[in-house]
């Protein structure tokens, strides 16, 4: 609910509903619980502030009446102290005003006033008049001077002449307030109207005397002392667009000017360094001038200035004897004893002349401060860089839309249009330039059209306004401006770095590239290149302008072999105690990893495959395993290359689990032709999934498991893999063996994996577990191993693996008889599931949902949510056929009990046409059973 006394008392429910508070006493008692809410309130204090000091005799009853009314629709406790509003106080309009008005004075006194600005204008927007209506005596008269208080705040942090009737307000109810004239006077100044500031001070000077025969304060005398010595000069170009983003930005480069002498602020062309510098300088206080280098070379950069504080080198001819002063040291002569901000526009290609001249100001002068736009650092001591990109993606989207409707009229990015500007936005970077001119487009491109073309970046954002300078009238344009100024070593490695997909470390650009720390140092100082933490990259719209320049041979196959490299080194991580630091190395070269795959030769191809197979498994990314290995097996053909046969085999598993490709029966040969531990150990595990026992292995599962773990010794995860696969053969083929034997693989596999540190071998063995523990029809002991295998699914970071686990959990709950907790564990399998796009699990966990249907005898929720479960779980998808098949029997359950023998027959009679692996067996006993039921 949200509830409100600044102005009328008013309860509303989320959906806008009001609660009726009735008559004046019963609002007023509303309003005094908001005022405590969250504490309790005496009766005798509610009695008081209702009647005074005189109440009548059936107060107390009329206090209980006037409580017991409100209580229809609030949550009014009652604890022996008092009667208490059960809420958040943040709920109240009047606590939320009260912790913001106090933040905002705190970024004030702090010397943050955007922050504060913004603080405040929150907090006030939240008074619905001036007064508080229903709140009575010294609490309103509290409220209301915090909210005077609060104005005066928020024109201190971000005064506009716009403020001169609201702080006339504040006069008139309280002439007395001194800091409300010198904000007067303030704002007067501000709008250019000293003559009447100056009245001001008369006025209250006048008031002051009269009232209190006082003269005026310190703060009001320092005002009219600033009137009288003028307004400083504000020199700022005008904009003509609105300012969309960058608060956080803005906020940054207030702090750093307040902090520094000297800020720069670095980015690439198009990035909006000059806006956001404009709109800092605007929010400062004192002097400020603006001056544009880009059209000066570097020995007129002093001079340049010179003219930007309107000190014209001019006047009468000196004789030729006199050696005048030159324009840097007119500069510190004329700055010495000023305090002024100069905002020095593109710096970049003259970078050096504008470091010397700002070093000899801030050595010269003590008041100067220095806002640069820079594509690289002005390298001084003292210097703060603030980094100037893309924009967010929401705020690129409001830009966007804003400036789109500058060219087609009434233009609103709704739902169904943002997908289409979402995408557009994130092409070009989310840099504004790009921004703008995209949206100039629409002008003769509808936006579906645009978000198709604007891959072609250059060549759609040709055109741009023509009173812009040169260099930002096209995309293409602001990109060169800064290639023109990379030396031929910087232009050589820019070009070559554009071989990386989504970003690079030092290590793979040394081996790559032949780059050097000090060539990638010059490119991310000049912002061609971006560096976060210990990784490079550059804007795609760089990126493309860069691959462009024809310099030199391509670098696919150098690329190619060192993420392979990568990838095996990473491997071998994977099933060990690092496993979640290479997880995470791999993460952050996963664009890298897979154009390496595309483009390099199909051995290296192939090679990388086996490498990455593990990684995909275990971030859930089977489909994308599956679509890769299917492309480069089209390419390779039905014949592996000479000695990669395993990189073969693998290849193939990803694609057949996924249903890609009809299985070839490849697992089952290898496995009967394996002697010794696996290169890539991964491969024994894929094989036994898909291939399962062989015919012979009914009676001799002991022994054939036996066979299988002699070739294995020697290495450790084998060998617990192996524990884990013996495990699961006794209980899904050897019924009647001791379910002992299999507890003790999947512990000993436990012990195995903890001891490597693997967390996906111990998710796996616990999973194990669980389902033993399901077997013997114990369970609740279920729950515990599966607990267990969630939290290392999730410190995995595999949704997929979370979507099975809470599926199996829910198995579990269901089996135990506990069909709430069934359903709350479908229902989030469900939700991960969708969120990885593993359809056989969604439609699992449909599947079971309708079974828990058919245990509340919903037969029509049941058959709904089965039929769905079918129609949208993949058939061919080797881990989806049991799926399917099960869904069948449960179909055939559901027709059953319905009474239509007919219907549950076709069903049943299904199940036998899928062929499916050990995950299909009980489903076709179900099926079996079923028929048998029905008598056929």
């Amino acid at each position: 609910m949200r509830y409100g006394i600044l102005g009328p008392v008013r309860a509303e429910r989320d959906d806008g509903t009001p609660v009726r508070a009735g008559g004046a006493r019963l609002r007023a008692l509303l309003a005094l619980l908001l005022l405590e809410a969250g504490r309790p309130v005496p009766v005798e204090r509610l009695i008081d502030a209702l009647w005074g000091g005189d109440p009548p005799a059936g107060a107390l009853n009329a206090v209980q009446s006037n409580v017991s009314r409100l209580r229809q629709d609030l949550p009014i406790e009652y604890d022996g102290a008092g009667y208490r509003l059960a809420i958040d106080p943040d709920e109240v309009d009047a606590h939320r005003f009260e912790r913001l008005a106090t933040e905002g004075r705190q970024a004030l006194t702090s010397g943050d006033p955007t922050r504060a600005a913004a603080l405040l204008r929150e907090a006030l927007s939240l008074w619905r008049g001036e007064t508080p209506i229903d709140v009575r005596g010294s609490a309103a008269d509290r409220l209301v001077e915090m909210r005077r208080r609060a104005v005066e705040d928020r024109v201190d942090a971000d005064p506009s002449p716009a403020d001169e009737h609201e702080l006339r307000a504040l006069i008139g109810a309280d002439p007395l307030r001194e800091r409300s004239w010198a904000l007067l006077m303030r704002v007067q100044a501000l709008a250019g109207r000293d003559a009447e500031a100056l009245s001001t001070y008369e006025k209250a000077r006048t008031v002051l005397a009269e009232e209190l025969g006082t003269d005026p304060s310190a703060e009001l005398k320092a005002a009219h002392l600033r009137v009288l010595r003028g307004a400083p000069r504000r020199a700022l170009p005008a904009q003509l667009t609105t300012f969309v983003g960058r608060q956080g930005e803005l906020s940054d480069v207030g702090r750093a000017l307040r902090r520094a002498r000297l800020v720069t602020l670095l980015g690439p062309g198009g990035a909006g360094k000059t806006r956001l510098a404009v709109e800092a300088a605007t929010r400062t206080t004192g002097e400020v001038h603006f001056v544009e280098l880009a059209a000066t070379t570097g020995p007129d950069v002093p001079r340049t200035v010179l003219d930007a504080l309107g000190l014209r080198d001019t006047g009468l001819r000196a004789r030729e004897s006199v050696a005048r002063p030159g324009a840097a040291d007119r500069l510190v002569a004329a700055l010495s004893t000023r305090d002024v901000l100069l905002v020095l526009d593109n710096c970049e290609h003259v970078v050096g002349a504008a470091a010397a001249l700002v070093g000899r100001l801030l050595a010269g002068c003590a008041g100067v401060r220095v806002l640069a736009t820079s594509r690289e650092p002005l390298g001084l001591t003292g210097e703060v860089l603030c980094p100037v990109s893309g924009l967010a993606p929401d705020a690129a989207v409001r830009l966007f839309a804003d400036r789109a409707g500058d060219v087609v009229a009434g233009f609103r990015a709704g739902p169904a249009d943002r997908d289409a500007v979402e995408r557009i936005c994130r092409t070009l970077d989310g840099l504004p330039l790009a921004v703008e001119l995209a949206a100039a487009r629409l002008a003769v491109l509808p936006l579906d059209e645009l978000a198709r073309r604007v891959a072609d970046r250059f060549a759609v954002l040709s055109r741009g306004s023509r009173t812009a300078a040169e260099r930002h009238r096209t995309l293409r344009a602001v990109v060169a401006w800064s290639w023109d100024l990379l030396t031929g070593p910087e232009r050589i490695l820019a070009r070559r770095l554009t071989v990386f997909r989504g970003g690079w470390t030092l290590e793979a650009a040394e081996r790559v590239c032949g780059g050097t720390l000090d060539l990638l140092h010059d490119l991310v100082a000049k912002s061609l290149v971006e560096r976060d933490g210990a990784r490079y990259r550059m804007l795609e719209t760089i990126r493309a302008f860069c691959a462009e320049q024809v310099i030199e041979t391509d670098l696919g196959q150098a690329h190619a072999a060192y993420f392979l490299d990568l990838a095996r080194t990473a491997d071998a991580h994977l099933r060990g105690a690092d496993q979640l630091t290479w997880l995470a190395r791999l993460d952050a070269d996963r664009d890298n990893l897979h154009a390496a795959l595309r483009d390099g030769e199909p051995a290296t191809a192939l090679r990388l495959v086996a490498a990455l197979t593990f990684y995909w498994w275990l971030r859930g990314s089977r489909g994308e395993a599956a679509a890769l290995s299917t492309e480069l097996l089209d390419k390779i053909g039905p014949e592996p290359p000479g000695g990669l046969r395993e990189e073969y085999v693998l290849a193939t598993l990803n694609a057949e689990l996924a249903g890609a490709r009809p299985p070839s029966g490849h697992s089952q040969r290898y496995l009967a032709a394996l002697t010794a531990p696996p290169r890539q150990p991964f491969l024994l595990y894929l094989a036994a999934i898909t291939a399962g026992p062989p015919p012979e292995a009914t009676g001799r599962v002991t022994e054939l498991h036996a066979e299988l773990s002699k070739r294995l010794i020697g290495h450790p995860w084998s060998e617990a893999l192996a524990a884990i696969g013996g495990g699961w053969m006794k209980m899904l083929f050897d019924p009647e063996s001791d379910p002992a034997g299999a507890e003790a693989g999947f512990l000993g596999a436990l012990g195995g994996f903890r001891e490597l540190g693997d967390r996906w071998g111990m998710m796996l063995a616990q999973s194990g577990l669980a389902e033993l523990a399901a077997w013997r029809g114990d369970h609740a002991a279920a729950l515990a191993p599966m607990d267990a295998a969630m939290r290392l699914a999730g410190e995995l970071g595999s949704v997929l693996d979370e979507a099975e686990v809470l599926r199996s959990r829910a198995e579990a709950h269901l089996l135990a008889g506990d069909l709430g907790a069934a359903a709350a564990d479908f229902e989030r399998s469900a939700e991960r599931a969708r969120a990885c796009g593993a359809p056989e699990l969604i439609a699992a966990a449909r599947l079971g949902l309708g079974r828990i249907a058919l245990l509340h005898g919903d037969h029509a929720t049941a058959r709904r949510l089965c039929e769905s479960a079918l129609r949208d779980c993949p058939a061919g998808w080797y881990t989806a056929d049991g799926v399917r098949m099960t869904i069948l029997v449960t179909l055939g359950r559901v027709a059953a009990t319905a009474g239509d023998k007919a219907e549950a027959e076709r069903w049943f009679r299904q199940v036998s046409t899928i062929a499916a692996g050990p995950d299909g067996l009980r489903a076709m006993a179900d099926a079996q059973a079923g028929l048998d039921a029905l008598g056929r």
